[in-house]
């Protein structure tokens, strides 16, 4: 089938690329000239394991090309899928729609024959709708359909998701752009996955409400480990303990700085306002916003407290920027908000982070940024491990130890072994652990 994919970020690229490994002829198009000549070039512009050798597989069989033109691509395409973004709009924290009602009117101005119009972009309740509506009005005479297709990919680990999901939910309204979406996906069945289909409005609402729940769990295990340091318990130990049940899961169970990235924080923001208009409000995912924004910014107390209450004229090891490993990703990471409050109590920050140096160095500022994990260490009077990247798990304590001016270690991901550590001489702090 013919696929064109609005949208070159992580969602658009991705979807593409997995797209055309299925056998689909796929043209990604974007009105960014830079990224377009990039990805022409074989340049990726994200950090994704797997993506680069995917992408120029697939541009060597002639299954995926790149383009500025949508109107090139789009009257001989199958489906078209709508993969901007929605960032948090400024001041009430809705979904910002704009570019996907952009998408949409472009879209309407060109379409050819019968269209089936994708929205994969996380949308509110209600945005198939709006789009629907401004394809009609552009052009009464349309044929199309329009879809509720999201995603639920993890950031370093997107490849696999696409290809192996747990599940595909597709909101459709006719029969003929279900048998479209069904045939988009025909290889999935080989895996047996569960294609879920139903409405636009149940589709869109799911994302939201997988995202808030995820959200919730993270949120909660966090409380619980604030808990079971006051009480003298082990919150791994308690997290394994619920996990096990087989109503619980043991997934997103993993005590931390709290939850970052480009879909947990405004996807829960979202679902909140959107529950609001609608006077139903949520008061748990209202709960989960509050106490993570707050979380994040009291990690830097804990680096402090391990300090002995006073980090001026200190310099702090950083380990680890971006929100999770295998992601050059800093959006909404703990780090933008425990990096600056170091540097607010006086201590110098020298961090090293394996993929996401590049982008902290847009938004982390008088921050020294090493080229490697050892290189942060030296002269430090302290370590705090902020992202749990694999090089980080298996570090040479005795290299540690004498690169450091005191052996403190701040875990905020759990990695070690509290024993071990004392074992091996290291002070050392973490979350919701005796």
């Amino acid at each position: 089938m013919r696929v064109t994919m609005i949208g070159t970020g992580y969602v658009g690229l991705v979807s593409g690329a997995c797209f055309a490994d299925f056998g689909h002829e796929v043209v990604c198009v974007d009105k960014d000239r830079a990224k377009i000549e990039k990805l022409e070039n074989g340049e990726i512009p994200i950090y994704e394991p797997g993506l680069e050798a995917l992408v120029a597989e697939n541009v060597k069989a002639g299954r995926l090309s790149f383009s500025l033109d949508l109107a090139a691509s789009v009257p001989d395409a199958d489906a078209v899928f709508i993969a901007v973004g929605t960032p948090s709009r400024r001041g009430d924290g809705f979904a910002d729609l704009s570019y996907v009602h952009q998408a949409a009117k472009e879209i309407a101005e060109v379409m050819k024959g019968y269209t089936v119009v994708v929205t994969k972009s996380t949308v509110p309740v209600g945005t198939g709708g709006e789009v629907e509506e401004i394809i009609r009005k552009t052009r009464p005479d349309a044929n199309f359909s329009v879809v509720s297709n999201p995603e639920f990919l993890r950031e370093g680990a997107a490849i696999m998701d696409f290809k192996r999901p747990d599940r595909v939910v597709v909101g459709v309204e006719d029969d003929r752009s279900r048998k479209i979406m069904r045939e988009l996906y025909r290889p999935l069945y080989l895996n047996e996955t569960p294609i879920v289909f139903t409405n636009r409005a149940t589709s869109e609402l799911t994302k939201y409400a997988a995202n808030a729940f995820l959200a919730t769990k993270i949120t909660f295990i966090n409380e619980m480990a604030d808990l079971c340091e006051k009480v003298g318990a082990n919150v791994q130990e308690v997290a394994r303990g619920i996990g096990l049940d087989g109503r619980i899961g043991s997934k997103f169970l993993h005590a931390g700085p709290g939850y970052g990235g480009s879909c947990f924080p405004k996807d829960t923001l979202a679902l909140v306002r959107t529950a609001q208009v609608n006077d139903s409000p949520t008061k748990i995912v209202e709960a989960v916003v509050e106490i993570n924004d707050a979380r994040k910014k009291k990690m830097a107390d804990r680096v402090i407290a391990a300090c002995g209450g006073s980090l001026k004229g200190k310099t702090i090891a950083v380990l680890g920027l971006t929100f999770k490993p295998n992601t050059d990703d800093m959006r909404d990471a703990p780090s933008l908000d425990i990096v600056p409050a170091l540097q607010k109590a006086g201590a110098r920050v020298q961090a090293f982070d394996p993929a996401g140096v590049e982008e902290a160095q847009k938004i982390l500022q008088d921050v020294v940024y090493a080229e490697g994990v050892y290189q942060a260490l030296e002269g430090a009077d302290a370590v705090a491990i902020i992202t749990e990247w694999d090089e980080f798990r298996a570090l040479d304590m005795e290299r540690v130890k004498s690169l450091l001016k005191a052996p403190i270690m701040i875990d905020l991901r759990n990695i070690y072994n509290p024993a071990e550590m004392a074992d091996a001489g290291i002070e050392y702090h973490s979350i919701g652990r005796p």
